[in-house]
């Protein structure tokens, strides 16, 4: 490996030790020419399956788009980076590992919310009420009350088709059943 401050290629492998739960191997390296020292990371690239989107087209799988879907319905929810970080590896890894070229990204889609609902209720029930489409307050009420009863969601798997959503101004008071 070449060394990162004199770029020479002889480098030594001071120590090796499992890193990101076995998933990687952290090696600490001496440099044969500097004697600097610095920390390199090996891990095994897997191909990502490309996911295939509701109106068919596919699209490569985006790691930055799933921690920034997560991290918005996470947003300012007490759970920690590890946990999330732990829930995201989680994703991946069940990506990975389904052995196939494709996957709907409606799988993933409900694989993220199973992740949040274990993560953070609050954080699960806002990205469902995207990523499902919640049309009204009921919606939201209903999604509530299976959480609470320990069911998972049980909406068509097909899109909902498009219904306007009321828009509600912020000085407006709504009372329940409105």
């Amino acid at each position: 490996m070449r060394c990162p401050f004199c770029s020479a290629e002889d480098t030594k492998v001071i120590d090796s030790r499992l890193a990101n739960e076995g998933d990687a191997v952290r090696r600490r390296r001496e440099c044969l020419t500097c004697a600097e020292r610095f920390t390199t990371f090996e891990m095994a690239e897997l191909v990502m399956p490309r996911l295939v989107k509701r109106d068919g087209s596919r699209v490569p799988f985006d790691e930055d788009k799933l921690r920034s879907g997560m991290l918005r319905a996470l947003e300012k929810r007490p759970v920690p980076t590890e946990q999330v970080d732990a829930a995201i590896n989680h994703i991946k890894h069940r990506l990975a590992t389904t052995g196939d070229r494709e996957v709907k990204s409606r799988v993933l889609g409900e694989w993220v919310m199973g992740e949040l609902r274990q993560l953070d209720q609050v954080a699960y029930v806002r990205f469902a009420s995207v990523y499902r489409s919640f049309q009204d307050v009921n919606a939201f009420r209903e999604e509530i009350d299976r959480l609470e009863q320990g069911q998972m969601l049980s909406v068509p798997l097909e899109p909902v088709s498009a219904v306007p959503a009321t828009v509600v101004s912020p000085d407006k008071q709504v009372s329940p059943g409105e």
